[in-house]
């Protein structure tokens, strides 16, 4: 929901700490090269972009299809207008067959001027990799309670999130990345998620040399509090982080 949740009058939305306010969960992957690749295309996409000033993207990795993470798909039209093409969108076939129910009209057979067009890449999660632009990027499959998700490895990133179970054969396809991203909802145990103490016990077995935790919801706590429990090389990840891989 993000963070303010509306009409919620808990110590965390009512904070006046910046660290504590979370649009729906998101990242821009700027390569040496230039490209940059999206992965998940929330409902702030549009600001987002503004925000950061992006000006064309090389394509865009889906986790899954729940809302928070594709109800931006519509404000793609700006991209291709820019760019002259379609969007090359990549995802696993239960994101492809809830993305092309919800955005009928995006590939319907008798395209519409002005609305948006994309393409999608339906991956297995089996791939050993395939490519966007000139980056190579790794599937890594993953389990969201009974959903099929993928999260992605690109060099020494690896990216995870809507995820309370990972194979320990996937788990090993982020094995040395430097940099390791992963949701964890809340302190407590939930039903679809990592929570704070499992998606730790994740960062522990890959041991990379830091660790953000995204898709944090008001229910973690203050990023003050929570940031004194954390290892040293472990931080909340808050809008706008930028590291440098």
């Amino acid at each position: 929901m993000g963070v303010p949740v509306v009409a919620c009058r808990c110590a965390v939305c009512q904070s006046d700490d910046w660290h504590d306010k979370h649009l729906r969960t998101s990242a821009l992957v700027v390569t040496d090269a230039g490209e940059n690749i999206l992965i998940d295309i929330g409902p702030d996409f549009r600001y987002q972009m503004l925000r950061e000033k992006v000006m064309h993207l090389e394509g865009i990795l889906i986790t899954h299809a729940h809302r928070d993470h594709v109800a931006g798909l519509d404000d793609i039209r700006s991209f291709n207008y820019v760019q002259n093409k379609k969007m090359d969108l990549y995802c696993n076939r239960v994101a492809r067959t809830a993305i092309e129910r919800d955005y009928h009209y995006i590939f319907a057979p008798h395209e519409f001027p002005g609305l948006p067009e994309a393409v999608i890449h339906e991956l297995t999660g089996d791939e050993p990799s395939f490519r966007v632009g000139s980056v190579e990027v790794v599937p890594v499959k993953a389990m969201h309670k009974d959903m099929p998700v993928l999260g992605y490895r690109i060099g020494r990133l690896g990216y995870v999130t809507d995820a309370n179970h990972i194979e320990p054969e996937e788990l090993d396809k982020l094995k040395g990345v430097e940099v390791l991203v992963i949701n964890a909802l809340r302190k407590k145990k939930h039903f679809s998620h990592f929570c704070l103490p499992e998606a730790l016990e994740v960062i522990e077995t890959l041991s990379p040399r830091q660790a953000f935790i995204t898709h944090v919801s008001h229910e973690m706590g203050l990023y003050a509090d929570v940031s004194k429990e954390l290892p040293p090389h472990v931080q909340i990840a808050y809008d706008g982080l930028k590291v440098e891989i």
